[in-house]
Parts: C-alpha cells; structure tokens; sequence
C-alpha cells in the first residue's frame, strides 16, 4: 500500500466555490515526477485527478491549469534560491466531487475543505473507483490517456435521452468519433434504432471500383441515398413549403404566403376525401397534386376580368413564385422530391417510415442516409422533413418507449443554424422541437458541428451531454463554455490542447468531466485528410474528363 504522506504534492492556499489553488510542496518549485503504484505521474499534468484530504472531508478535483510564479528571495535565504528569485509552482484545481472512506465517489461537494488541506496524487485503486458506477452496462467509449487500463464507460440511456452534442474542429477525429461511439452503441445494445444523415458520404460510400464500403458491419446499417428514399413534397408540411418556394425578403412575399395557405389546404382535402374521419389540415402528411398548385397560382397571377380590361387582385403577385417553382420542375436534381416515381398517394407513407426506421426485412439498426447527392439548397429542407417524420412516427406510436430512436444529425450547423435566417426558418423550428419535446416520446437527437458558435443555441441548451474534441477557435470555446454549467465551464480551456482522437465529456451521462481517448472505430469512415504530398508525388496523370462531366450532367457519382 503506498504510503500516503508520500502523495501530498500541495496544500490549498485560495478556496472559491468552483475553484481551488494550492501551492506545491514538492519539487522545490518545479513540476516533478513521482512514482505512484509503479508509474511515473507528473505533477501538475492537465486533465489528471487529484485528492484533496482535510480530516474525514476527501474532495476529487481535476488539474485545469499549472503555473510558476517567480519571486524575489527573502533577505537572508537561500532555499531555492535562482539568481535572486524563489520559483513557486501553483495549481488551479476545479472540484467535482466527494469520495467516501468506503470508495465511492458522489458528483459535487458537500463539505469544501479550508486553506492548508493537502492534495494528493490519487493511487490506480482511487481513480478507478471514479468510473465505477456505469461499468456494468458495458458502454466503454474509450480510456485514460494517464492510464490506459481504467476504461470509461457511460451510461447509454442518458446520453442518448438528454440529447448528445459531439463538437470539434475539421481534423480533431469527429467523424472518427462518431463512428466509434454507433458502433459500440449497436455492438452493446442489438435493438438500437439509430437514423444518421449523412451529408458527405462518409459512413458509406462507393470506392472508384463501384464497391460499396461504409463504417459499420455489414449485418448492422443499411445505406439509403436521400434521392432513393424518396421522401415527397407533399409530406412537407406548409411551413417548409414556404422555406423551399418563397424568398421571405421578396416585397410580395407575404400575399403569396397567404395564397398559399388557401390553396394548399385545399388541394389536400381534395385529393383525400376518401379518408373517412380523418381531419385534414394545412400539414398532415397527406398527398396533394403539385401541378395543380402550379396551376392555381398560374391562374390567379394572370388573372383579368371585363374581357381583358381589369386586371384581377393578385395579378403579377406570383411571377417569382411562378418562375423559381418552374425551374426546381425542370432541374432534374430536384426530381426525387418533386417527381416521385414510388410515393403517388397518402397510401405509400407507412412503407416510407417502416424503411427509414430501419424495420424493412433484414431489419438493421443504423439507417445512413446519404445527402452527399442532394442540392444543397435543399439539404436543409429535407434534413428536416426526415427529423419532423422521425419525431412524428414516435409522437403517435403507442410504443414509443419500447422503441426510442437516435436521430443523428452529421454538419448540424449547415441546416439548424443560431442566427436567424429566414430561407431555413421552418427547418429550424422543426428541429428544435426535437430537441425541446424528443426526449418525452423517445427520441434522442445527437448533433455533430465543427461550428458550434454558428449551431442553434436553443438545440444545444438541450443537450445534456458534451463530447469536445480539439477546438481552437475562441468564438467557439466562448460558446461552449456559456451552456455547460458553471463548476465545469473551467474544462472548456482544455479544448485547444486535445489531439487527435482525444475528447472533453462532460455532462450526465458518465460520473465526471473527463479527458479521455476514445477507441478508435473498426472500420473507419471515409474522413481521412487528402494526402497532398503523396498524389502531387506520384498521383494520376490523366483524367478521363468525359466521365466526370457525364456524372455531373447526370448527378450520379
């Protein structure tokens, strides 16, 4: 047993409510390193836990900054004396929590020790029994970077449930991350339901060969290209209509609006007056014939009276509604949502949820959808209509708490934007309603951002879950440290020193804010950098051109 005196390192000389610092009492000033349970622990390293004792009271707190001061030498001394100055190494230390006599450990603190309490180096035994409490549920996402054998391991129903915010840099592993923390949640829970939108192709793909490759064994996900989905226009609901057809800064914009109401309510419960004791109204998911919405805006732009003589009251009020919803007709991109081959009638909308659910026969449990084909003009308005249909089927299936999905949203901040835009504004809406209402009907969301400075603040005050990888931008680490509570905003300084791989988690799903590495993913997502050196060096010297302007004409990689 080590003997305990010999890990004092420090004493506490100041004692806020959310930090502590204490001044070494080893190293003659300097950071040194000490053997603990036969391995070299530095003194002062970022990240590493730390015991503060005082009686019966033991506080766990974690290193958030070292420093050394430099002080002039008292007449008469020599102890550490260095050119005429004392060198004083400092901790900052952010509490989290007590650690009873017995070893278990209980998140925030109860009795805070005073000035002169000593803080220890903590033994394997004392760390380990930290990460105890979420052990038996087998969710291990990573390990210690100080001590590889201590694995960390979360709790899956809370970090799911209470909303996932996975943030980091372009190059900081976020796709790596990702594909880690889905395939051990599928390879530690078999019934998983996990919807990921997938916006550049990079947890399934085809190679040059045309074979299909993706990030996850085969028997467990099932990749959808958007397109093929085929999710129609007609389940879009009149507010995302308005996102796609109207420029809300066009003057006229509000007349055609409100001429869209009208018309699109009624179109509806035209072609559904089959449907007996359904109430139609201006959003179910019910289909309606575009044409003829074309054709009532058409009539009502040209409209004239008294043989031609007086024009009607909304004559040219629609010639830019008129003229942009005829070019989305002609553009063969916008075919599977304007023109779809499968999805003609309300009928189809049950085997359209079964699919993207992931209930169609072999039932997998990741669907990847893939949007790396789709316009991104309207990347936002289908990345919505898939979360509003994925919230919607849990809201009226009585099962709901039998079957929670995971929605996982890749590049969040490219379709849930902060700041107001108007173009996205109904997008917006429907996401963040996920976010406020998802958890009580068994819908989980987790957003992935490289800008999470640029991500709706109301989607990210949700989440109660945080996996930072490397973040450098100060905008972005003010951002963050604004919505994590305030005994941990101290760890958002840690980001712009993480490497590649390594993560800050904080929130409620494990015991503590922690540093950790995660477990690399088997197999990988196709996120890897170019290598620039390497094809500049000896790459392709010729292109077949052609094929690549007939993939383009025909938006088919």
């Amino acid at each position: 047993m080590e003997n305990v005196s010999r890990l004092c390192i420090a004493r506490l000389t100041d004692i806020q409510e959310s930090k502590m610092t204490a001044t070494l009492v080893v190293g003659e000033g300097g950071f040194p390193f000490i053997d603990v349970d036969h391995r070299q622990l530095a003194v002062g390293e970022i990240g590493s836990h730390v015991l503060i004792r005082q009686g019966d009271i033991q506080v766990v707190a974690q290193v958030v900054r070292a420093r050394q001061e430099l002080l002039p030498t008292p007449a008469g001394s020599s102890a550490g004396k260095s050119d005429g100055v004392i060198k004083r190494g400092l901790l900052e230390l952010l509490p989290l929590g007590d650690l009873s006599k017995n070893g278990v450990f209980s998140r925030g603190v109860v009795h805070h020790p005073t000035p002169g309490a000593e803080v220890h180096l903590m033994r394997k035994l004392e760390v380990e029994s930290l990460f105890k409490k979420f052990q038996a549920k087998g969710y291990e996402l990573g390990y210690l970077p100080t001590l590889p054998s201590v694995g960390i391991c979360l709790d899956p129903a809370t970090l799911f449930a209470r909303h996932l915010a996975i943030l980091g840099q372009s190059g900081s592993g976020k796709s790596w991350g990702v594909a880690s923390i889905l395939q051990r949640a599928v390879n530690t829970m078999p019934n998983a339901h996990i919807i990921l939108l997938d916006l550049h192709g990079e947890y399934a793909w085809q190679d040059h060969n045309g074979a299909q490759h993706a990030a996850f064994r085969e028997n467990t996900y099932r990749y959808v290209d958007a397109r093929d989905l085929e999710i129609p226009y007609w389940l879009l609901t009149y507010g995302e209509l308005v996102d796609l057809l109207i420029d809300r800064s066009d003057e006229k914009s509000s007349t055609q609006m409100a001429f869209l109401r009208e018309v699109l309510l009624q179109l509806r419960k035209k072609a559904n007056e089959n449907l007996e004791g359904v109430h139609i109204t201006i959003d179910s998911p019910v289909y309606f014939d575009l044409n003829e919405l074309f054709m009532a805006f058409k009539r009502a732009n040209e409209q004239v009276t008294d043989f031609g003589k007086v024009k009607g009251p909304l004559f040219g009020q629609f010639d830019e509604f008129i003229v942009k919803l005829q070019a989305r007709f002609n553009d063969v991109r916008y075919d599977f949502l304007f023109k779809p081959k499968r999805r003609k009638s309300s009928d189809t909308l049950a085997d359209l949820l079964r699919d993207f659910v992931g209930l169609r026969k072999p039932s997998r449990q990741i669907t990847v959808i893939d949007f790396s084909s789709v316009p991104f003009d309207v990347r936002p308005t289908v990345s919505a209509q898939i979360g509003r249909l994925t919230f919607e089927f849990n809201y009226w299936n009585p099962r709901s708490r039998e079957f929670p999905i995971l929605l996982v949203c890749e590049e969040a901040h490219s379709y849930i934007p902060r700041f107001a835009d108007t173009q996205y504004e109904g997008t917006r809406r429907s996401m963040e309603r996920i976010a406020k209402e998802g958890r009580k009907y068994g819908v989980g969301l987790a957003v992935v951002s490289q800008r999470p400075y640029e991500l709706s603040e109301t989607v990210l005050a949700q989440c109660g879950n945080f996996i930072c990888l490397r973040i450098t931008n100060p905008d972005d680490q003010e951002y963050i440290r604004g919505l994590v509570p305030d005994a941990e905003a101290g760890l958002v300084n840690v980001l712009s020193s993480l490497g590649r791989g390594e993560a800050m988690a904080m929130g409620e799903a494990l015991p503590i804010p922690t540093r950790f590495m995660l477990h690399p993913p088997n197999p990988t997502p196709n996120s890897n950098d170019i290598d620039f050196y390497g094809q500049w060096k000896r790459g392709a010297e010729d292109l077949d051109v052609y094929a690549i302007v007939d993939a383009w004409r025909r938006q088919k990689k």
